[in-house]
């Protein structure tokens, strides 16, 4: 048979709160819609079922934990307070709705007080882990979405229109030097020189 803890804790608490809506023993009180669960907390609970939800909760903390009293549950279910710009300090959960909650649990017959040694609280009676095991096996037939395996992709490069493309200019195009003929290199003619200048005549002797 499928075990509690081989379920996800969120689906197994959604299946065991519809159980426990339908046992008389376990009813929210009146200031359930008003209060927090704690000094860390802020703002009451957004569910309006969630009374039931932490009472499934607190069924699974006294089977795995137990034997567990109240100290122990409100360390549990405590939280950090957000104190402005001074660091955050931990807060105790609410001793008062988990004490109510034990008190129905027990009233229901889905826990009970025992006194083990040095230790003393309660813990899961058959009925509880009957209770948790249907609501695990009802959890299971949830049906999720299968994880297709990752593939990359490669896109192929896009086109760019032809208004964004940029324009290429044409080269000049070079003659080819099997159409030209083959020309011998000219070579630098001699400049011509200059006639010398006549000598003017020299006087006669007398």
């Amino acid at each position: 048979m499928v075990s509690y803890l081989d379920v996800s804790a969120n689906d197994l608490l959604d299946k065991a709160a519809e159980t426990l809506k339908k046992i008389n023993a376990i009813k929210a009180p009146e200031w359930a819609e008003f209060v927090k669960t704690g000094t860390s907390k802020e703002r009451p609970p957004a569910r309006a079922d969630w009374w039931y939800i932490r009472t499934a909760a607190v069924l699974r903390s006294v089977a795995k934990l137990g034997p567990v009293g109240v100290a122990k549950l409100r360390t549990k279910y405590g939280g950090r307070k957000n104190m402005g710009h001074k660091p955050d300090r931990f807060y105790k959960g609410s001793g008062n709705i988990l004490r109510k909650i034990l008190q129905q649990l027990e009233k229901a017959d889905l826990v009970k007080k025992v006194e083990k040694s040095a230790h003393k609280g309660r813990i899961i009676t058959p009925r509880g882990v009957s209770l948790l095991s249907k609501a695990a096996y009802e959890a299971t037939k949830i049906a999720k979405p299968k994880e297709e395996p990752f593939v990359e992709r490669k896109e192929a490069p896009k086109e760019m229109p032809a208004q964004q493309r940029p324009q290429q200019q044409p080269r000049p195009q070079q003659p080819s030097q099997s159409a030209q003929p083959h020309q011998k290199p000219q070579q630098p003619q001699p400049k011509p020189q200059a006639a010398p200048a006549p000598e003017a005549a020299k006087p006669a002797e007398q």
